[in-house]
């Protein structure tokens, strides 16, 4: 088929897939038999490309944001609800995570998906290593997490847990860093010459009964509170049967939207920590 064909039924599409004229695209591609099949594979291909209702515009960013951070430059809220899996809430077999990333107003603007092996997921628990691909509606990686193996007991503080923040992937923007503390957790925020940002501080007890756990983001000298992360409780069923959770975050608007991405980081770093269920090595 020649190229200029393509381009017809693709012009075509563009004009009326979006107004759902089904009626005249079947009158269109009848006419154009010998053209059916590359219809069909451009309305496959035209369609992936359009995101859902619920999801979130892209704003306009500045010339220097990493390609899909602009999302994050109007919000100072956000939510993460993790996706409830059927298979790990009947039977306990832990499955890779997934969650939606959503605005203040409910709509979706990433979403992630957890990559990690079966015998991490089974064996190693809390501590597992994993990599975590966050994209956007039009299922671009535009945020890539790295949590590599390390030691979850803080009596060896030589290796405690760390978070590798990439956006794009194969961009180092930032690191969460957990620091050693008897009591409570707590976590340096560092950009991507790790200079200390922020810092997360959280409870002595961390598990949200009937209400919050919260952690504090705090000012480079840990003195002011300038956000906070808080695990939501999502009622008893689900906090029994599966470890499936509910974050809010809260942060400052004119954060640079790169420490937003990080601070997402550290969100999914808390989750794994401390909200998966107690399995493998704590």
């Amino acid at each position: 088929m020649e190229n200029g064909d393509v381009r017809e039924v693709e012009k075509y599409l563009e004009k009326n897939v979006k107004k759902k004229e089904s009626k005249k695209l079947k009158k269109y591609v009848c006419k154009k038999k010998k053209n059916v099949v590359l219809a069909c594979a451009s309305v496959i291909k035209f369609v992936k490309k359009i995101p859902e209702r619920d999801w979130m515009s892209m704003p306009q960013g500045p010339p220097n944001c990493p390609p899909g951070l602009e999302y994050l430059m109007s919000l100072s809220n956000l939510f993460v609800k993790q996706k409830v899996e059927f298979l790990e809430a009947i039977t306990g077999y832990e499955t890779n995570n997934k969650f939606t990333i959503k605005n203040e107003r409910g709509e979706k603007f990433y979403w992630a998906v957890e990559e990690s092996d079966l015998c991490s997921r089974q064996c190693l628990g809390q501590v597992r290593p994993f990599e975590m691909r966050i994209m956007d509606s039009y299922q671009n990686e535009v945020i890539h997490l790295n949590r590599p193996l390390n030691c979850g007991v803080c009596c060896f503080p030589c290796c405690l847990q760390k978070m590798e923040v990439c956006a794009p992937p194969g961009n180092l923007i930032g690191t969460v860093e957990q620091e050693w503390s008897f009591l409570t957790p707590k976590f340096k925020i560092k950009d991507w010459n790790g200079e200390t940002v922020l810092r997360i501080e959280g409870p002595c007890c961390n598990i949200a009964l009937c209400g919050q756990s919260e952690f504090q983001i705090l000012s480079r000298d840990g003195q002011v509170q300038v956000g906070k992360i808080s695990k939501e409780w999502s009622g008893f069923a689900r906090e029994l049967f599966t470890d499936a959770d509910y974050f809010g975050i809260s942060f400052p608007l004119d954060l640079d939207v790169k420490m937003k991405a990080v601070m997402l980081g550290a969100l999914f770093l808390i989750d794994a920590m401390y909200f998966e269920n107690n399995k493998g090595l704590n």
